[in-house]
């Protein structure tokens, strides 16, 4: 494309229509870097796409000063973009008066795509996120009796229909100008999309200030994301000299001196706004374009830049700068009968006011039969010259017209809050803690936390301050701790106002759950302990803040005295007569407290049965409940998960999973139930799955923040899981980065003290005098509380084996300890794993003998990599004795359990033990026997070096059910897509084969 081809308005887009907004003088003759830049962006995306591509995804960013024609350039993009054949090109624009109204931007971006779509599509594009993006972006009300939406959890259903809807209307182009005035709800989505958009038919195309100064200080983050993805940037650079003279001559013709444009040019310093309102005096004061009035030029730039109230009021007059005041406090899309009736303009009069500003270059009119700004510049010097008593009443009078019109409290709601405060007008009160209850179910609590602040500033009545912090505090919960902890102590503060007891009640429970997610378990047990005994005359509350204490003080590092808080649970939990929600919560709080003493697994389990409801939690009990939250459910299913009833725990983890999903729970909630299934899967042995939910878990909680409880109890697990799949450097280095070795920072809530895990990895790595140090202390923190469950803490049976080379009477005494335990507490994987860490401190038959009866025991346990290591070491074992025939048949079946639990390190460990001592280390055929006929059927495909992708169209199945079916024949195999064939046993003229 030639120079003269790019001819387009300055400012000639805004709001995502074209207007009329400056004369067609602007040419973009020094843009021709950047618009070939983004015609080779559009040209290969509909290329790429044409072609097969789906993950052909990239940004294009372009930044630069105010005025400098970024936005002619995003129109020129778009039309580029629409010009294509079949290409969806969805367009929106950052607002500085909209800055606090959440999801603004992305609402402009997806609102009109959504809503074309036919009501089947939009059921599939948005899946089971319906309920969650819906209300976010406008398509839908929250349903009657909603919760609050997690703003993660709004992210990822927008990336979820995003990857739903690019394919369905790709090639997508997207385009958003005045990125830097985006709302932080938008722009958070919109730097995580960028990087997800790589994968998919999709052009990002921003436009932004490049000064950090212009961003608001929250987006600071976001800013330089943008900045660091792109994967074409260009920094606007002024207009050259030639540009600026030959937009004078269009004007004035050939009489335009040189001398006068080279000023001109220095005057406005190439910049497109700055020349057309310099051009527009000039014009104006008819001067000659000759070199004698070149010094003018100042002097009317000043003029043509001054935009201060009184030149507002000489421009405009008095009535047409009210309705612009109106027009700036709207922002974009401007209605306007809205704007009149702000300005309290009659229809006639309004008219009136929009003829002169459209004649002022001030307003035009898009073709819906709004209005927008000329420029963004414009408008926001409107609104600044507003005399602050004017600013605050008209946003008190737009608040109450557009309730009046009909567009909600929300919309309503950021008018509300620029009121000015001091009336203690209850009114204003309610409507702002309604509009903050409306902001949380859309997922936006810092614009509800606006509207609460703004509410306590009116300021509301005594009787209900104290309220208004205790929702203030709420509506922090999911995104800043510290102020919920400081605005929840408020609320509980006598001298802030009354209470009403269920809220005193609440508000405890959930500055509770604060203090312990942020790691002060301590503080969290006590603060609930404290209100309890102050509560009367509220049973249920009172049982619940007793639960919750117990809660929290099981959860905790240490303990001063564990024995007797045990004692009291099991009087409280035996005074229980009812079973409402509390006295289940008392219940399930008994039944992990006796998993973790150790005492009689059947007792532990009649406890927990009694909680459910035909194996279901009952109402009040829910993972979503707001009562109880949803550690309490976990606890249960922890109860569960260490008595062997994996099947029930994973159930009530899978159960979580979906409800925090359907519900938009995607921070600590989802990455809790997915560490909870981790470990759910590492019990059971199937270690990869168990590393795939512990390794999303701890994904999340990183994104939440640094190190938290979660995070370390994500990590213990993990640390096990690669133990026990070999991967022992990996685990060490993970372990070690996460503060598990001494001082020990690591603090999780779940896992046993950091010092048993420690132990346990010095042991892996060779160390056993370090780890006899560690155990001997996680030992004796553990007896102090009474806890001496040997599944949770296997801490006596791994320091038998540190001890037993130095120490043997010591060993032994260790390992016949742990298996008592193991013996009272009455599980199989408990008394399995005990004898099994006691035969490795044992030599010849008594090592057999023990053995065998791990074997017995573990083959009645759902704990399959721990019967999987017990056939291995038995194998070893009977090898030692002679018993090569027997030796053999248990390596064998060591083998084929270590292949479906993904225990590499143990398949190799068995092999070796076989192949040393000439024994077979494969049998032929039982890999084949493993599988089922649809995994027999991908594993044949594969060996011919079939793609997945077309596995899936030969055999009519979908692409994600071939991946697993490949997951599960490399799991039993075990062996990855090179050694596949000769794993299966196939001979080469099966394993070659055209793929056309």
């Amino acid at each position: 494309m030639t120079e003269q081809g790019h001819e387009l308005r300055a400012g000639a887009v805004a709001g995502g229509r074209e207007t009329d907004a400056l004369s067609p003088r602007v040419r973009l003759r020094d843009r021709d870097a950047e618009l070939r830049s983004a015609e080779a962006a559009v040209e290969k995306l509909c290329r790429e796409f044409a072609a097969g591509g789906t993950e052909i995804g990239e940004l294009l960013a372009f930044s630069g000063r105010p005025g400098i024609g970024k936005t002619s350039l995003l129109h020129e993009v778009r039309r580029l973009a629409k010009l294509r054949e079949g290409a969806t090109v969805l367009f929106a624009r950052g607002g500085e008066r909209q800055l606090n109204e959440p999801y603004h931007v992305l609402r402009q971006l997806l609102q009109p795509v959504l809503g074309a779509l036919d009501p089947e599509v939009f059921r599939q594009v948005m899946g089971t996120w319906e309920e969650v993006v819906g209300p976010a972006m406008g398509l839908k009300q929250p349903k009657t009796g909603a919760r609050r939406l997690d703003p993660q959890g709004v992210r990822d259903g927008l990336d979820y229909v995003l990857t739903q809807l690019a394919p369905r209307r790709a090639p997508l182009v997207m385009i958003v100008d005045d990125l830097h005035w985006a709302d932080l709800e938008s722009l958070g989505w919109l730097t995580q999309f960028a990087v997800r958009a790589r994968e998919l038919p999709v052009l990002l195309v921003f436009a932004y200030r490049e000064d950090a100064a212009d961003w608001q200080p929250e987006a600071q983050d976001q800013r330089t994301a943008v900045t660091g993805l792109a994967t074409r940037r260009h920094e606007l650079s002024r207009l050259s000299l030639v540009s600026v003279t030959d937009m004078i001559r269009a004007e004035f013709g050939a009489k335009a001196e040189d001398s006068f444009c080279y000023e001109f040019w220095n005057v406005v310093n190439g910049n497109p706004y700055e020349a057309v309102a310099l051009l527009d005096q000039v014009r104006d004061q008819e001067l000659d374009p000759v070199e004698e009035n070149s010094q003018q030029l100042r002097e009317l730039a000043v003029d043509a830049n001054e935009m201060t109230l009184k030149s507002w009021l000489d421009r405009l007059g008095a009535t047409t700068l009210r309705f612009a005041w109106a027009a700036a406090m709207l922002g974009t899309d401007i209605r306007p009968d809205l704007a009149a009736r702000i300005s309290t303009q009659s229809a006639e009069g309004s008219r009136e006011s929009i003829k002169q500003l459209r004649r002022q270059r001030v307003l035009t009119q898009t073709p819906n039969g709004n209005l927008e700004f000329v420029h963004p510049l414009i408008g926001s010097s409107i609104y600044n010259t507003m005399p602050e008593s004017t600013r605050t009443g008209m946003h008190g009078v737009a608040a109450a017209e557009i309730e009046n019109a009909g567009l909600g409290l929300l919309a309503a709601s950021r008018h509300l809050v620029e009121t000015f405060p001091g009336e203690g007008d209850d009114r204003t009160v309610r409507k702002l803690r309604r509009a903050a209850q409306e902001h949380l179910l859309i997922g936006a609590p810092e614009a509800a936390q606006r509207c609460l602040h703004r509410a306590l500033a009116e300021p509301p009545d005594d009787e209900d301050r104290a309220e208004v912090l205790y929702e203030l505090g709420c509506s922090a919960l999911l995104t800043d701790p510290v102020a919920t902890v400081n605005q929840l102590r408020l609320a509980l503060d006598p001298e802030e106002g009354p209470l009403r007891p269920a809220l005193r009640v609440d508000a405890t429970f959930r500055l509770s759950e604060v203090l312990a997610h942020s790691g002060e378990l301590g503080a969290a047990a006590q603060v609930c302990q404290d209100e309890a005994e102050r509560t009367s005359g509220d049973p249920a509350g009172k049982l619940r803040l007793e639960a919750a204490s117990f809660m929290w003080h099981a959860y905790r590092k240490s303990e001063e005295n564990g024995p007797a808080r045990s004692e009291r649970l099991g009087a409280l939990c035996g005074s229980l007569t009812g079973r409402g929600a509390a006295d289940r919560a008392v219940l399930a709080m008994r039944a992990w407290d006796l998993t973790l003493r150790g005492e009689a697994s059947a007792e532990a389990l009649r406890h927990a049965d009694e909680v459910l409801d035909h194996g279901r939690l009952p109402k009040g009990l829910g993972w979503t409940d707001n009562t109880w939250g949803f550690e309490l459910p976990g606890t249960l299913g922890l109860a569960y998960t260490y008595n062997d009833r994996i099947a029930q725990a994973e159930r009530l983890f899978g159960d979580a999973i979906v409800q925090f999903e359907v519900a938009g729970w995607s921070g600590a909630h989802r990455g809790f139930a997915y560490f909870l299934m981790g470990l759910a899967r590492f019990r059971r042995g199937l270690l990869a799955e168990a590393e795939d939910f512990l390794r999303r878990s701890l994904r999340l909680s990183e994104r939440i923040g640094s190190k938290l409880p979660l995070a370390w109890d994500a990590v213990g697990v993990l640390v096990d899981t690669l133990l026990a799949r070999g991967r022992t450097d990996e685990a060490w280095d993970l372990a070690i980065g996460f503060g598990f070795n001494p001082p020990y920072h690591a603090t999780a809530m779940v896992l046993p003290d950091a010092p048993s895990l420690y132990g346990k990895l010095l042991l892996a790595v060779g160390r056993p005098a370090g780890a006899a140090a560690a155990l001997t202390e996680a030992g004796a923190q553990l007896n102090a509380r009474g806890w001496h469950n040997t599944v949770w803490a296997p801490w006596a049976g791994h320091l038998a084996i540190a001890l037993a080379e130095d120490e043997p009477e010591r060993a032994r005494g260790y390992a016949e300890r742990s298996v008592r335990d193991a013996r009272r507490f009455g599980t199989a994987s408990a008394i399995g794993t005990a004898l099994r860490l006691h035969a490795q401190i044992e030599d010849g038959q008594q090592a057999v003998e023990l053995l065998e009866q791990a074997v017995r025991h573990l083959g009645q346990s759902p704990a399959g990599y721990e019967h999987a290591v017990a056939l291995v070491d038995l194998g070893a074992a009977l090898r030692r004795v002679g018993r090569l025939e027997d030796a053999q048949e248990y390596l064998h079946q060591g083998i084929e359990l270590a292949q479906h639990c993904a225990a590499d390190g143990l398949v190799e460990q068995a092999r070796r033990e076989l192949a040393n001592y000439g024994l077979r280390p494969n049998r032929l055929g039982d890999v084949r026997e493993m599988l089922s006929q649809p995994e027999w059927d991908v594993a044949r495909l594969a060996v011919r070096g079939v793609p997945p992708q077309r596995i899936a169209e030969e055999l009519g199945v979908h692409l994600s059910l071939v991946n697993r079916r490949l997951a599960a024949v490399y799991r039993k195999a075990g062996s990855g897509p090179d050694g596949l064939a000769s794993a299966l046993g196939m001979p080469p003229e099966q394993r070659d084969g055209t793929v056309d």
